[in-house]
């Protein structure tokens, strides 16, 4: 007999189905709730409330766990690639030799995007932040595909649509970047891995090719590893309720880049920067700063230390650091601002502050350092979390698109303004 959660409320008993998942976690199914009693449940920020089951990503908080479909992310950032990762969250399982060659050689057909979409370029501001254009110009991508709509089934539109955007990104991304600096725009080389590809659109110029440093590509490929899904976070979240509306997959992953472009998600990495240079030009040493996030009434935070969902090491973390360490090694880089983010790094894992309350250097700490070291712009770091975490993306809205029986999400609330009011006309407003 399955368990049964009971509520009693103005002197009835309701009960309410207990759902398990497959790692034990359980909730209690409240969606009969208000049918039965006229009753919603109230959960600001959605911290003790499960919007869907899925089966993509599992997270252990207390555990220090992160797992995409069943296999532990420290196996895949030793042995995957971001393709092979993407397959494996958005087809549901690991390709084979043959199927993942396929996938690959399909990306690589959609790198180019219209010759029209760069006079877009030109219309944005050379300033311009570049998550503001990689959400512009992924939004107008369901102009140019539009006339395909009823041509092939729901699934293989759905498909063709996801190969495009994991091909182009990179492109409009690097495109961005070149829009920023006043330099041309470089197509992609479809002979070069993909993370090698991204570099060179970022890096080469037409009067010298850039050599792209296999460590750099190797460090670029674990990133986008680590950051390929992580649950229902924001934008996740998003972008799978977007989808409820029946939204084309641009829309929907336009809607999912700008909920991360905010600094209590994916602009993270890019406060952390913010927060170094703030310490550089400020001075003091490090142990100043240190002693500043522990008091309450100084007003400073340290960026980039904690998580919301780990209160343990977070596991990606542990993995990127190593990649740090060994990236800053071998580009022997002379960075007075790296050099604080390391004794910033040293003095907090040392300090019982820290240790007794678990907050560790996150992803986000050492995903700014690597970006820095790579001479990717500051204000570019969230894009580049947005080329990671698109798989995931795409896989949660494929994931809701074919779940049986998908309603569009509405949340409710308590309203707590004003009772009933009367007109009054504006002549006798005082």
């Amino acid at each position: 007999m399955s368990e049964k959660a009971e509520l009693k409320l103005e002197g009835q008993s309701i009960e309410l189905p207990v759902v398990v998942g497959t790692e034990n976690e359980k909730g209690i199914d409240v969606s009969s709730l208000r049918a039965k009693t006229g009753y919603i449940t109230l959960d600001n920020g959605y911290m003790n409330t499960g919007a869907c089951s899925s089966a993509i990503t599992f997270i252990d908080g207390e555990q220090g766990i992160l797992r995409y479909r069943g296999i532990p992310i420290e196996t895949l950032a030793e042995h995957s690639s971001f393709l092979e990762t993407a397959h494996l969250l958005i087809e549901g399982k690991l390709p084979t030799a043959q199927e993942l060659d396929l996938f690959t050689n399909r990306v690589r057909r959609h790198t180019m995007i219209h010759e029209d979409i760069k006079r877009f370029y030109d219309g944005f501001p050379r300033d311009a932040h570049p998550m503001a254009i990689l959400a512009s110009v992924v939004s107008s991508l369901s102009t140019f595909y539009q006339h395909e709509e009823g041509v092939r089934s729901e699934k293989e539109q759905f498909d063709l649509n996801t190969v495009r955007l994991l091909a182009k990104l990179p492109t409009i991304a690097a495109f961005a970047y070149k829009k920023s600096i006043g330099q041309p725009l470089m197509y992609p080389q479809n002979s070069m891995s993909y993370c090698e590809n991204f570099l060179h659109m970022m890096f080469s110029t037409p009067a010298e090719h850039y050599e792209v440093d296999p460590v750099m590509a190797e460090t670029l490929n674990l990133l986008l590893i680590l950051h390929a899904d992580h649950e229902q976070n924001c934008s996740t979240s998003t972008v799978r309720m977007v989808s409820s509306s029946k939204a084309n997959l641009f829309a929907a992953i336009t809607a999912g880049i700008c909920a991360l472009w905010g600094p209590r998600h994916g602009g993270a990495n890019e406060e952390v920067i913010d927060m170094l240079e703030q310490m550089r030009t400020e001075g003091g040493g490090v142990k100043k700063y240190v002693d500043m996030a522990k008091d309450k009434n100084a007003k400073f935070k340290l960026m980039g230390f904690g998580h919301r969902v780990y209160k343990n090491f977070d596991p990606r973390a542990k993995i990127i650091k190593a990649a740090c360490d060994k990236l800053l090694t071998k580009m022997k880089i002379n960075d007075p601002l790296l050099d604080l983010a390391k004794e910033l790094e040293e003095a907090a894992l040392k300090d019982p502050y820290f240790i007794e309350r678990k907050l560790y250097p996150n992803v986000d700490f050492y995903s700014g350092i690597i970006y820095k070291a790579m001479k990717i712009p500051t204000r570019a770091f969230t894009v580049m979390f947005a080329l990671g975490r698109l798989p995931g993306w795409i896989a949660h809205a494929r994931e809701f698109n074919e779940e049986p029986g998908n309603k569009i999400n509405r949340p409710r609330q308590v309203y707590i303004g004003a009772p009933k009011s009367d007109y009054t006309p504006i002549e006798k407003r005082s």
